[in-house]
């Protein structure tokens, strides 16, 4: 039963607090808009990594033109063998193989359609201007062209899809929705068991309780998310085991962080999770790509454990060549960090043998509580 303090108990007071919870939803929404549409609006590639095989006398010349706005970063390879290789391995999301008399681009509709567009409409472009150049050269030395030449300038430039996506994925698009739903669930479970564990006394055990629990959602979420996918095609030749591996590690990330989170700073660390989901997932990658951010969206999309995420499973689906080492460390970091803070704050000592958290205290006092024993103030404030 609530004490008359905690009622309103006129209409100014429920003026003002209605007057406080619009202003705050309004500035909430005023800093996401911006936000989202900062990072998006206008997504523009930036040092976008692009492969090149060519010979000495043709290379200057294309990586002048591809590299003139900052749109591209060219990096060579000895042939067009090579080139396909960096393509699978995620060095580049494609490139041009300039040896031969006509230019093949290769490209990895897996890595993300923005870039295969782009390296598409890019390539199209500079050899059909090429082909003009070449046309109005020929006609203002009153020069004929064979059959041959006129179908070899006249043929659309040839292009293929390394990694392309698979039919059940054709807009890429299911990265997203499956880190959003990780990131989602993830908050939402460690909301619960932050407000379930402190009903407890702090002690080793319940560091040990709140950490199996953890692992064990971990495995749970990470088992529902894998069984969903198999529902709609996506991912069903990949390697179930390691998926099942790097989806818990994802989940385990963003629940063990948020949870040492509320350990360390009480309710308020439940926010981090929260920021995962509104914030984390814009710049994970999924939907655009790092390349495509602002410096500050991308260099921090792939340190939080939803961009690592996005780029692990990225590459076990569709690039089982590619290292994908690092992205495990920053997620194997944040669930690290956030078990040892689990433990730790369980493990400190506590002189009343109390719960750790002010609130249930507090709330415990005012709700005269009958079932719990007075508390003194010392053990409030420790």
């Amino acid at each position: 039963m609530a004490s008359q303090d905690d009622t309103i108990s006129s209409a100014r007071q429920f003026r003002r607090f209605a007057l406080v919870v619009c202003l705050v939803g309004v500035a909430v929404q005023l800093a996401l808009t911006a936000y989202y549409l900062g990072m998006g609006h206008k997504a523009t590639p930036h040092d976008v990594p692009v492969g090149l095989a060519a010979p000495a006398a043709k290379r200057a010349a294309i990586v002048e033109l591809l590299e003139r706005d900052g749109v591209f970063e060219v990096r060579d390879y000895a042939n067009a063998v090579d080139l396909q290789t960096g393509i699978k391995r995620r060095e580049v999301y494609g490139g041009v193989d300039a040896s031969a008399p006509q230019p093949h681009l290769y490209l990895a509709g897996a890595a993300g359609p923005a870039a295969a567009n782009l390296l598409r409409t890019t390539y199209t472009a500079v050899t059909g201007q090429q082909a003009a150049e070449q046309l109005t050269a020929l006609a203002e030395q009153g020069d004929t062209v064979t059959v041959a030449q006129a179908r070899l300038l006249a043929t659309p430039p040839p292009v293929s899809d390394v990694v392309p996506l698979p039919a059940d994925d054709v807009s890429g698009a299911s990265l997203g929705f499956l880190t959003q739903a990780l990131a989602l669930g993830g908050t939402i479970a460690s909301i619960g068991l932050g407000r379930l564990i402190p009903r407890t006394r702090r002690s080793w055990k319940r560091g040990l309780g709140h950490l199996v629990t953890l692992i064990v959602y971990a495995l749970g979420s990470a088992a529902v998310v894998l069984w969903s996918m198999g529902w709609f095609g996506v991912g069903v030749g990949a390697d179930r085991w390691e998926m099942l591996g790097i989806f818990a590690l994802v989940s385990l990330a963003i629940t063990a962080s948020t949870a040492g989170a509320v350990a360390l700073l009480g309710p308020g660390g439940a926010l981090i999770g929260a920021l995962y989901f509104t914030v984390g997932t814009v710049i994970s990658g999924a939907s655009i790509l790092p390349e495509f951010l602002p410096p500050f969206g991308r260099v921090l999309g792939e340190n939080l454990p939803t961009g690592a995420g996005v780029q692990a499973v990225r590459d076990n689906l569709y690039f089982p060549a590619a290292p994908i080492g690092p992205h495990l460390l920053v997620l194997g970091l944040y669930a690290g960090l956030g078990c040892l803070l689990v433990l730790v704050t369980n493990l400190l000592p506590n002189r009343g043998d109390r719960v750790s958290e002010v609130e249930l205290e507090v709330r415990d006092r005012i709700e005269g509580n009958e079932h719990r024993e007075p508390v003194p103030i010392s053990s409030v404030i420790s």
